[in-house]
């Protein structure tokens, strides 16, 4: 558990994250269309008063400020996605030069101020036209459409990008289904489609990893996990059996199929005696077990804890919290039968109700180093909080630099056990729009003076998290040890 006074290894990416819909805005500028989240984000905000992402933090017309700010903070990488329909704003047919441009200019703005650009090709933005068309990721069409798509924008920016991600939290999207897709309501009950949508994920992620190693010099990819290690309520055998349980189907069932080609035994399994297993097609498994992962992109916010769930309970998936109140979490996972997830009482929890867990880091990427023996990159991290903006814009967001700091010292007692972490890239270089809490809660180490109800400037200034992870990157690390 001791650190040692000693620098992260030469190279490390110091960055941030962002994604698209999140942070653009410009959502029907320039030739794009819609993309699902946009009409999602439409809707919830009718529903909740929160954000939608019309303009979200406007990166697109300022993201040439956003860099010099990111310049300025010493950052040395930045991990942002592409917007599939302001590419292709019907997700297939005709390119739109203006949204091709836009990701031009950013690339380039990144390597101009010695910025490693990290593309992920899908962040929930799937092509609203796609949906309409076909329901999206619920039918086998998406595959091939998203690799006309992936094929397009890795032949084009190849000679510049050299990490790709890409799509990010596939755990995530089967956990939300219905918050990070549009389905139609008469299908919102049939839970075997949760598990149908990732295998087709699961086969673009193959093709993308294809195409990486077929188009571009030197090229990096892997997935984008959203990974939560979980551990046994209690002492109890059945709470340990839980809790691996809970690992199996909430993250090797994701994990092994990346990085050994297939399906965890135990989680698919599970899913067959519930109805809950994909279809698969012949000849599926030899396109997934043809996509090799250089790399496992991690975003962790929480660790979990499971106890044993009798099988008489109903199923449910995970809830929230909206209101950033604790204790308002809206419900936790049940899977019967096999786990039950619950709050850990050994932690405390941010207000809405996560995990605060720093040595959860360690343990999880000493577990998946030697699980899979394959370098490992921190894409989000980060802790959401309501930031207050004084009267001479200050923003003093003390509790984001504790959670950063013990954060990053728990991946450097892993790099210094031996584990290959290749970079972080904390959520979220500026404020941007939280798919389920809007402007309300913020994660930005820039805020962005904006609020749900009201845009004023969206001037941008740096929180006393930025200063101080400034100084983390100038001294590569060693400052952690002050």
């Amino acid at each position: 558990m001791q650190e040692k006074n000693s620098a992260f290894p030469a190279g490390f990416l110091w960055g941030a994250s962002t994604s698209a819909y999140q942070c653009e805005g410009a959502a029907g500028e320039d030739g794009k269309k819609a993309s699902q989240q946009d009409i999602e984000a439409a809707a919830y905000a009718e529903r909740t008063g929160f954000a939608d992402a019309q303009t979200a933090s406007d990166h697109y017309h300022r993201f040439r400020e956003d860099i010099a700010l990111f310049k300025d903070l010493g950052l040395t990488s930045y991990r942002f996605s592409i917007a599939w329909s302001r590419i292709f704003p019907d997700g297939t047919g005709e390119v739109n030069q203006k949204g091709v441009d836009f990701y031009n200019e950013l690339i380039d703005c990144c390597i101009e101020n010695d910025l490693e650009p990290i593309v992920t090709l899908y962040h929930y933005d799937l092509p609203m036209a796609l949906v309409d068309k076909y329901d999206g990721w619920i039918n086998r069409q998406v595959v091939a459409d998203f690799e006309n798509y992936a094929r397009f924008v890795i032949s084009g920016f190849k000679e510049r990008v050299k990490y790709w991600l890409t799509i990010n939290e596939q755990s995530i999207i089967v956990q939300f289904w219905t918050r990070k897709n549009i389905i139609r309501e008469e299908l919102q009950d049939n839970d075997q489609l949760r598990f149908q949508i990732n295998h087709h994920m699961n086969m673009a992620h193959a093709i993308a990893c294809n195409l990486v190693h077929e188009l571009v010099p030197g090229g990096k990819v892997g997935p984008a996990l959203g990974y939560a290690p979980i551990y046994a309520a209690s002492s109890k055998p059945e709470d340990a059996l839980a809790a691996l349980n809970a690992h199996d189907l909430k993250n090797a069932y994701y994990l092994d199929v990346y990085m050994k080609g297939f399906y965890n035994k135990a989680a698919m399994t599970y899913l067959e005696q519930n109805g809950l297993a994909p279809v698969i097609e012949p000849g599926d498994m030899e396109l997934i077990a043809s996509g090799k992962s250089d790399y496992i992109a991690i975003n962790y916010y929480n660790s979990e804890a499971a106890e044993y769930c009798p099988p008489d309970q109903p199923r449910s998936f995970a809830g929230f919290n909206m209101s950033g109140k604790k204790g308002e979490m809206s419900g936790y996972e049940t899977q019967p039968g096999f786990y039950r997830i619950c709050r850990n009482p050994e932690l405390e929890t941010t207000d809405w109700d996560w995990a605060i867990d720093p040595i959860g880091m360690e343990y999880l990427l000493r577990d998946l180093y030697s699980r899979y023996n394959v370098p490992l990159m921190i894409t989000e991290n980060g802790l959401g909080s309501v930031d207050v903006l004084t009267e001479d814009h200050q923003i003093h967001d003390t509790a984001r630099i504790d959670y950063m700091k013990t954060h990053l010292q728990a991946i450097k007692r892993a790099v210094d056990l031996g584990v290959e972490v290749i970079g972080y890239n904390p959520w979220s270089a500026i404020d941007l729009l939280s798919t389920s809490n809007g402007y309300h809660k913020r994660y930005g180490l820039i805020y962005v003076d904006r609020t749900d109800t009201e845009l004023k400037d969206l001037a941008r200034y740096p929180k006393d998290s930025y200063y101080w992870y400034q100084n983390v990157i100038a001294s590569n690390g060693t400052a952690l040890s002050d």
